[in-house]
């Protein structure tokens, strides 16, 4: 018999037109919700083009009918300032505490470049484009040209993460080189702003850079710092990526180690011997097998 027949859809498949005064919400909005641009690209979004997700709620309560939102407040609530009578719900099969929104992989950067690429190829203009995301024109141009000038490596690298336009605009001034190399430590440290980037344009030598004739302009550093922040920039880079080409090495060791030295201190006899002669000994074997990875420090564990 197959597995998957055997487990149940958490919800109905088919969204259903339900009355918005049959429906609550299972938490208050904040107060200012709808003057946030999130509020403003929804109800944009409905004016404009409809309803694209439905709503998730709970099975109809037995006595009084009613429904609850698991996911979807602020669509609710746009909804119904626009005057809708009916709303397109998803009705779970579970009243879950582990709500729909933490298992949503919201759009990326990038995804969203070729999401308006698409719709403009499609024939939807700019203007409508704007309308239903309530942004400007500029700003869905913006989107349009994300990756103009960004090697494919790069744009690999950064296909599922977040991110601010501009940080493609630093990337844009450097060459293909350099790119990767700075998306590859954006990855590594798991940081995606535009400061950081920006001073990775700082601390990019001029050989690396598209226009090197052009004069790097960074608030607050001056020339000398800045050629400073270059060079310490390299060393910093150039140990990263040491300690990145030795860490599955050295995981490895500490998991052999470890496992090991906890086999070893479970001899009574051992433990005596190293309690009696070597007590340092026994106090550092004792914090690398507390130790339960590389980020703990073993010296810190013994103390």
């Amino acid at each position: 018999m197959n597995v998957m027949n055997k487990i149940p859809s958490a919800f109905n498949a088919k969204p259903m037109e339900l009355p918005l005064e049959r429906i609550l919400p299972s938490r208050p909005v904040p107060k200012d919700f709808n003057t946030t641009r999130k509020y403003g690209q929804i109800k944009s979004s409905i004016l404009e083009i409809g309803l694209i997700e439905p709503l998730s709620v709970t099975v109809a309560d037995p006595k009084s009918k009613f429904h609850v939102i698991l996911d979807g407040h602020l669509r609710f609530q746009a909804i119904r300032e626009l005057g809708h009578q009916t709303v397109s719900c998803i009705i779970a099969n579970d009243d879950e505490g582990f709500t729909y929104n933490k298992r949503v992989n919201r759009l990326a950067t990038v995804q969203e470049h070729y999401m308006v690429l698409r719709a403009l190829e499609r024939g939807v203009s700019e203007q409508r484009l704007a309308r239903a995301l309530n942004l400007d024109i500029a700003a869905i141009r913006r989107k349009r040209d994300l990756l103009e000038g960004i090697c494919a490596e790069v744009v690999e690298l950064l296909k599922d993460q977040n991110f601010a336009a501009d940080v493609m605009r630093y990337l844009r001034k450097m060459k293909q080189a350099r790119q990767i190399e700075c998306a590859e430590l954006m990855v590594s440290l798991h940081n995606y702003s535009t400061h950081y980037v920006a001073a990775l344009l700082a601390a990019t030598p001029p050989a690396q850079l598209t226009n090197p004739a052009a004069e790097k302009k960074v608030r607050g550093l001056t020339s000398e710092q800045m050629a400073r922040m270059e060079h310490e920039m390299s060393l910093v880079q150039s140990r990263f990526k040491a300690i990145e080409q030795s860490y599955g090495t050295d995981v490895l060791n500490l998991v052999l180690a470890r496992g090991y030295l906890t086999k070893l201190l479970k001899n009574k006899t051992v433990q005596s011997y190293l309690r009696r002669h070597q007590p340092d000994f026994m106090d550092e074997f004792s914090a690398i097998v507390a130790a339960g990875s590389l980020d703990e420090d073993p010296v810190g564990a013994a103390g």
